[in-house]
């Protein structure tokens, strides 16, 4: 089980006028299942992500994309 993040220069075509960071999550097809779904649980409820796409490949493998907004703190001094 592999996890990365995109760069926050990454835009997608759709997410122009708000800006996420995404996080690609990619099982291999010798990995549990369980697990995946208990670490895609993890970062949704504690790390504020929202599924956006998954993905099951011929050979079994699976690749599962996560976003979350991008929050911009504004300085009040």
């Amino acid at each position: 089980m592999k996890e990365h993040f995109l760069r926050s220069s990454v835009e997608r075509e759709r997410d122009y006028v708000r800006q996420y960071e995404y996080l690609v999550l990619t099982i291999g097809p010798e990995d549990s299942l369980p697990e995946a779904r208990r670490r895609l649980v993890e970062h949704s409820e504690y790390g504020k992500w929202e599924l956006e796409r998954s993905r099951l490949y011929v050979g079994g493998g699976r690749r599962f994309w996560l976003r979350r907004r991008v929050t911009q703190v504004q300085r009040t001094v």
